[in-house]
């Protein structure tokens, strides 16, 4: 086998155990599965990609900041038995059964060109909750911003008309006259740079059991204290020219279509 794959490739030799390697990277499986997110790239998915690309890739402007939204839903974990400390030379042990103390979500804001994020704790996601998300992020994270541009997805509370069902029509236009929403192509979160930053939070935060709404906002602010006072910021390296260098088989081809 060594000598037929030297014949077939590049390499001088191969040892038996780097052909045991590659037997076993190639072994076909057809009873394993991925779940994998396959999108439809097409005209759509390609604008609003290079929509979002391109706001990320503008130079900084306090005046009309990008902030990026998403939100997260958390379960609350609580212990059937005390966990044992830890000790010199030992790990601290907690039993595998818990407790499930319901659930909360995480409305999660990052601005793409400053470090700077705000995580808050709510009991529900409905569109009133949004629109007092929006409200907030005018009127007190950036109250001298002309225009806030909100990348987001397209759930279906992510609209204006959660404002107008939230508050007085003259309020709702208020707010949405500072608001400038670019939404992520279907089955792209990952376009969305905050993203990132809540797979840090749960890494760095949430990767314990936390069982009541009041320690999660306890613990979710000193988190996000550290964060900011860190400096910490997401860099971006995807671009709108890597995209087309990338992804550009799968743009569509008007002239072909023709």
């Amino acid at each position: 086998m060594a000598d037929a794959i030297v014949k077939l490739t590049d390499h001088e030799s191969l040892s038996t155990e780097t052909v045991r390697r590659r037997l076993a990277e190639n072994d076909l499986k057809p009873w394993r599965k991925d779940m994998w997110c396959i999108p439809r790239v097409d005209g759509e998915y390609v604008a609003r990609m290079e929509d979002v690309l391109d706001l990320y890739a503008e130079a900084p402007d306090p005046e009309r900041p990008v902030v990026c939204f998403d939100e997260s839903p958390v379960q609350l974990i609580g212990e059937v038995r005390e966990p044992i400390p830890p000790e010199p030379g030992r790990l601290e042990r907690y039993d595998y059964e818990y407790r499930r103390n319901g659930t909360a979500n995480l409305f999660v804001f990052l601005d793409a060109h400053r470090p700077w994020r705000k995580v808050k704790v709510t009991a529900r996601r409905t569109a009133k909750d949004y629109a007092q998300c929006m409200r907030e992020l005018v009127d007190v994270d950036y109250p001298k911003a002309t225009c806030i541009r909100v990348v987001q997805d397209n759930l279906s509370t992510h609209s204006a008309g959660s404002l107008y069902e939230t508050f007085p029509p003259a309020e709702a236009n208020r707010i949405l006259r500072r608001l400038e929403f670019h939404y992520t192509p279907k089955h792209a979160s990952w376009l969305n740079m905050v993203e990132i930053e809540i797979g840090v939070l749960q890494g760095q935060c949430l990767d314990r059991r936390i069982d009541h709404p009041n320690r999660l906002s306890r613990e979710i602010a000193a988190w996000q204290k550290q964060r900011n006072q860190a400096r910490h910021q997401i860099k971006w390296m995807f671009t709108t020219d890597k995209a087309r260098n990338k992804l550009g088989r799968a743009y569509p081809n008007p002239s072909k279509e023709s």
